[in-house]
């Protein structure tokens, strides 16, 4: 492919072409993709950047980020990662999704510059939402970091501020065995003298030593800020006050108040350089809008969908479950991916869950097979799981036939299930 020709590829094409130039899925470093941006965008003047980076909750930071500043006329761009149904949700300016022409020009101009450099899947992304960005003028950018952070291509731009969410296990084979070792990798995305915001109560030392290090401007969660619930709401405290009286965030789930906190912290941080009005954040609050976070779908019986995919967030969906659907028979479809910590995810989903079964991702080089997760059945100690299915869908008629009409059916372990399901259904949001 060439720069001259490849405005006719079709976005399809640029992205089946982008999965077989590299020789690794994953190629984590800077290196590669600092060079091929240098000659995309000369002269670079960054928008004003917040990185977010840890391992649950950065899509429900961005989100939440993107609602209230868009609430406050900001023109912002917003760059997550992985997308459930379209590739396109990876990159918005506006709160609307790229075009597919939009990138595949983007794309082009990246293979006109990028002089035999071999850049990622996720490099040529990273490369093509920031180009994008530029060229539409925002005035702030959200940029998700895509695994760890010291080495994650968004990792290129300094931000001026982070937002660090609640740090887990995951990863291991490219972040570390322990929190201690994912932390420092997180860690790598604080800058010098720029505000660094970490939603998680209990941070890894090394996150913290780092930060110390550096003189980034460290403000945690349970010691700098934190929250209170309300009769009709919640209170943001901080170090330089309170905000009474707001609004509980529209994305359900508990953590969603840590989360909330976390980014009002980090805005409050860049005051007065990036004013947010009591009433943006009131209506970003209000209105923010995440799929495959606890999305429910109606019917009977009712469909919960969650992408939860390591054990911290299989945790806080069985507190979920818990606590919202109290004595409820409950009927699991799940998979993972093969790098996954499996037993840990049915180890904190064992005690909620009645029914399992096993949902076929065929075509899925990083799937887990049928094998490697009745082994993991085995090991978490839970009965074997109803399994050999062909298709998704013939394991979810299977839930379905033995559900009742007060039961619920749960569908987690993978961003790839939920997607799955989400485009079956017709549920893009």
């Amino acid at each position: 492919m060439t720069g001259k020709t490849d405005t006719r590829r079709t976005l399809a094409d640029w992205l089946a072409w982008q999965q077989s130039l590299h020789p690794r899925p994953i190629d984590l470093g800077l290196a590669r993709v600092r060079q091929v941006f240098a000659r995309l965008q000369p002269g670079y003047r960054p928008p004003l950047t917040l990185t977010v980076g840890g391992t649950n909750g950065k899509g429900s930071c961005i989100a939440l980020l993107d609602a209230v500043l868009r609430a406050q006329g900001l023109r912002v761009g917003a760059y997550t990662s992985p997308h459930l149904l379209r590739y396109n949700e990876r990159i918005r300016i506006d709160g609307r999704e790229a075009g597919d022409g939009d990138i595949c020009e983007a794309f082009a101009r990246i293979e006109a510059v990028r002089d035999g450099v071999s850049l990622s899947f996720f490099e040529f992304a990273t490369l093509a939402a920031l180009d994008l960005f530029a060229r539409a003028g925002v005035d702030v950018q959200l940029l998700e970091v895509g695994l760890g952070g010291r080495l994650d291509a968004v990792n290129l731009i300094d931000a001026d501020a982070v937002l660090v969410t609640s740090i887990d296990i995951d990863h291991k084979e490219w972040l570390g065995e322990d929190r201690d070792s994912i932390g420092r990798e997180k860690a790598g995305i604080l800058r010098a003298g720029r505000p660094a915001v970490v939603g998680d109560r209990d941070p890894p030392r090394s996150l913290v030593l780092r930060a110390r290090e550096l003189g980034a401007r460290l403000h945690c969660l349970g010691r700098d800020f934190d929250h209170r619930r309300q009769t009709d709401g919640w209170c943001w405290q901080g170090w330089d006050g309170e905000l009474d009286g707001l609004p509980l965030p529209a994305l359900p789930g508990r953590q969603q108040l840590d989360n909330a906190a976390a980014v009002i912290a980090v805005l409050r941080c860049l005051a007065p350089r990036l004013a947010v009005s009591t009433a943006a954040l009131h209506q970003g609050l209000a209105t923010v809008r995440l799929p495959g976070r606890y999305q429910l779908l109606p019917g009977t019986p009712e469909r919960l969908l969650d992408v939860a995919h390591n054990p911290q967030a299989a945790a806080l969906l069985a507190e979920h479950l818990r606590r919202n659907w109290p004595g409820r028979r409950v009927l699991a479809l799940f998979t993972a991916m093969a790098d996954k910590d499996i037993e840990g995810m049915l180890t904190r989903m064992g005690e909620v869950v009645d029914v399992w079964a096993l949902a076929p991702l065929a075509g899925n080089p990083r799937a887990a097979s049928s094998e490697r997760l009745l082994t993991a059945f085995e090991r978490a100690g839970l009965p074997r799981p109803l399994h050999g299915f062909s298709t998704v869908a013939a394991a979810l008629d299977a839930l379905e036939s033995m559900a009742g009409a007060e039961d619920l059916i749960v569908v987690f372990g993978s961003f790839f299930l939920v997607a799955e399901l989400l485009a079956g259904d017709g549920s893009a949001a």
